[in-house]
């Protein structure tokens, strides 16, 4: 009786919102992993998050240029260690309580404490965090880092209600908004409701409800397109579904060039992959050529670095396919057509869409063409596929990218740092390198960092812990009333600037 109730009000629920013009329906074939800041560290988490939570520090709508936020201003001091924040007296939590410095400290110490997934991104930075009165707090870093203040505008520095939170494990229900929206309703893989935060202390969002379906594929998302059961698809059509969308015209079509990047990790560690040579071997089998033309249409473009084209820093160092060079170098670790290397390869099927089988499959076949290397396809769904690869067991795989900082350290410090890699699964680590991201961080000027960042990009190519694929792009299609989307350099995706007109 009691499961026929809940049918019945979701139905009900339902049936009003399809009559009520304040409500905005979204899908996606992405999924949710967790919504506790302190171990959330991939996208569509992040995403819900930057929604229903206000951090430190957020971006200028369609730019790369910070503004407050919950911190209202800040300073940094001349030895460029030192840096204090006011904190917005008006900031709070939707059940009132206020966000106040000690908020601030407490939810930062226990990110790094806890060591979550995203946590070395402050752990590698900071030294102390301080409380100087109710509303000024004190950071101090290890070493001056220019972009430090971006990484505030990351959600591990988002604080979450120390009241309603467990302070030493990480937590896997809702936390207590303090932004745009609060979560009104959320059944995992099938649905998240956003409801508009009346306490919120920014401006109130433009659609009152944002309701997210979650499909299981980008047939699925197409269909519920077609058919008026959402508004707008984000994440992800098939590419030859949107480019359809663009040719018939029917709906409103949004791309735009992204910082997120695609690539093979290794494992650097397991017995297949710690040779280098075998590393770069795989490196020059793979044919990017073939993902972007075969497999997105040309939606995307190769990728020879890990710097995304687009960005100060970016130099394309890693080689194009050369198979005759693949076999050279397989020879040279000991490998023939008799006794080939066998090496796992692992993809995860849905969370980055349904192109994901096909992409890993063009790359087996790409590098079975040397003859001496037996790829075993495997694939996990992404929970356990992330846990798969913070263990290390899997040898090599394929991960995604985007930025939590809108800076090329993003797409370095993460990757090649000791904690980063390993948080990455690539469990790799030179001393050389991280000597040289240190020194970059230091630096204040462009041009100084430009020339660390390029002597790193020529390192990977000898390296090779990852091989970069491709560099994707953003793609939304909606009804033509939809209005604010914006798909922005920082990948945050805005809902509380969508509406839909009358």
């Amino acid at each position: 009786m009691k499961k026929l109730f809940v049918v019945l009000l979701l139905v009900s629920i339902m049936m009003v919102m399809a009559f009520a013009k304040d409500h905005l329906i979204v899908g996606t074939t992405d999924k949710i992993r967790i919504l506790d800041p302190a171990d959330c560290y991939d996208y569509f988490s992040s995403n819900i998050l930057q929604n229903t939570l206000a951090g430190p520090v957020d971006y200028e709508v369609g730019t790369a240029n910070l503004k407050p936020w919950i911190f209202e201003s800040w300073e940094a001091a001349s030895n460029s260690t030192e840096y204090t924040f006011k904190v917005n007296k008006d900031a709070e939590f939707m059940n009132g309580n206020p966000i106040d410095a000690e908020v601030v400290k407490w939810n930062l110490d226990r990110s790094m404490r806890l060591d979550g997934q995203p946590a070395f991104l402050l752990t590698d930075i900071i030294e102390s965090v301080e409380v100087l009165d109710e509303y000024t707090v004190k950071i101090t870093l290890q070493r001056p880092f220019s972009a430090f203040v971006s990484v505030l505008g990351y959600t591990v520095a988002f604080p979450v209600d120390p009241e309603e939170t467990p302070e030493d494990e990480f937590f896997t229900g809702i936390p207590t908004a303090s932004g745009p929206y609060y979560v009104a309703d959320w059944q995992r893989d099938v649905r998240i409701v956003l409801e508009e935060n009346p306490n919120y202390f920014g401006p109130k969002p433009l659609t009152k409800t944002i309701v997210i379906n979650f499909y299981e594929n980008a047939s699925t998302l197409r269909l519920a397109l077609e058919s008026g059961e959402i508004d707008l698809a984000y994440r992800e059509l098939d590419p030859r579904d949107f480019l359809a969308f663009k040719e018939k015209g029917e709906f409103a079509v949004y791309e735009g060039r992204s910082p997120m990047i695609r690539e093979i990790v290794f494992q650097c560690q397991s017995e297949n992959l710690s040779d280098k040579t075998v590393r770069q071997a795989l490196s020059y089998a793979v044919d990017r050529k073939a993902i972007v033309g075969d497999v997105f249409a040309g939606t995307a473009e190769p990728l020879f670095t890990l710097i995304p084209g687009g960005m100060w820093g970016h130099k394309g160092t890693m080689p194009a396919r050369n198979l005759d060079k693949a076999k050279a170098l397989l020879k040279e670790a000991g490998y023939s057509e008799d006794n080939p290397l066998e090496v796992d390869f692992w993809y995860t099927p849905s969370h980055y869409g349904s192109t994901e089988a096909d992409v890993a499959q063009v790359l087996a076949e790409a590098i079975q063409e040397t003859g001496m290397v037996n790829v075993n396809l495997k694939y996990a769904e992404w929970g356990t596929y992330v846990e798969y690869f913070l263990n290390g067991t899997m040898e090599m795989f394929l991960l995604g990218w985007f930025p939590d900082y809108l800076d090329p350290d993003n797409y370095m410090w993460p990757f090649l740092s000791e904690a980063g890699a390993k948080s990455m699964g690539a469990y790799y680590q030179n001393d050389t390198i991280t000597d040289l991201m240190l020194q970059a961080r230091e630096h204040s000027e462009v041009l100084d960092r430009t020339i660390d960042y390029a002597k790193i990009q020529d390192m990977l190519t000898e390296e090779v812990p990852y091989v970069p694929l491709w560099q994707g792009t953003q793609q939304c299609v909606a009804k033509p009333e939809v209005q604010g989307i914006n798909l922005e350099p920082t990948q945050i995706f805005r809902y509380y600037i969508l509406s839909l007109e009358d």
